[in-house]
């Protein structure tokens, strides 16, 4: 009788959910060996989140050195609709990192809570490549380039760099951080002090309670004990994976004339997700 009684109680008394939604990784990316987080990948994970019977709240784990700033701006605003059309807060809960980009998902979010030691912030954009000019020059290479329209050729490696590349270069960063800048403001409000301090956006990081007290993060929090403490012990966790096909799940979807092509792109995105996570000690 006792467990016929709690299934009748669990029926007049159903258990609330919040949806737990896991954001690791860089973001961008889009070669089938990647990883990353992009926006078409998340789509539907995001939708599931949303979609949970008695859902209370949206919980986002977020792990992320950053990376494009499209596709982090496309999944925190997709995040944020869905938030707005549902009626449903969100809460970030920050774990190693959540910078840059990173921090842009978090701001998605109605609070954002981390761990002592999490590092957040970097609210800035970078560039980053090489010259070797020089280095062809030197062992007798001969770059030969042609283009119809004259500014096609910007920015290229192999050519010496020209001081209206990097102006132009130097103008596209600060709409982009100028971008990056409003959303934080939007987000976090009068929470970052009125007005927020000018090195909040210098791409600078805060660690743990630091970072509370910027304004940048809410509190000092775990997701599970903090959301049972807010929804109650009963609360259930929704946790949305991503849904692979057979082929994905077996590498059939990988056609054997284009393998070598997908390991090489693979390798370098490797190498350029760990350069974003070298930035932050990790």
């Amino acid at each position: 009788m006792s467990w016929i009684g709690r299934r009748v109680g669990r029926m007049l008394r159903p258990e609330p959910c919040v949806s737990v939604l896991r954001l690791s990784g860089a973001i961008g990316g889009g070669g089938r060996l990647s990883r990353g987080l992009d926006d078409a990948r998340l789509a539907e994970q995001i939708e599931r989140a949303f979609e949970a019977k008695r859902l209370k709240a949206v919980a986002l784990a977020i792990n992320s050195p950053g990376g494009s700033p499209a596709q982090s701006s496309l999944i925190a605003r997709r995040i944020r609709d869905l938030a707005s059309e549902k009626d449903v807060p969100v809460l970030a809960f920050c774990e190693d990192v959540a910078a840059s980009g990173g921090y842009m998902l978090a701001c998605a979010a109605d609070e954002i809570y981390l761990d002592e030691n999490s590092i957040v912030g970097s609210i800035g954009v970078i560039s980053a490549s090489f010259g070797f000019d020089q280095a062809i020059e030197r062992v007798g290479v001969t770059r030969r380039l042609q283009t119809a329209g004259d500014r096609k050729s910007r920015l290229d490696p192999f050519l010496p760099e020209k001081s209206e590349d990097r102006a132009w270069l130097q103008g596209l960063q600060e709409k982009l951080h100028a971008n990056f800048i409003e959303f934080v403001r939007q987000s976090r409000g009068a929470r970052l002090g009125n007005p927020p301090g000018a090195d909040l956006f210098s791409g600078e990081v805060w660690v743990g309670e630091d970072a509370v007290q910027t304004g940048l993060a809410d509190g000092i929090a775990r997701l599970r004990p903090f959301l049972r403490e807010r929804y109650g012990e009963r609360v259930r966790f929704n946790v949305i994976e991503p849904r692979r096909s057979f082929w994905e799940r077996f590498g059939g979807g990988l056609r054997r004339d284009g393998l070598a092509e997908d390991l090489i792109d693979g390798a370098l995105e490797k190498l350029e997700t760990r350069a974003l996570w070298a930035r932050f000690g990790l």
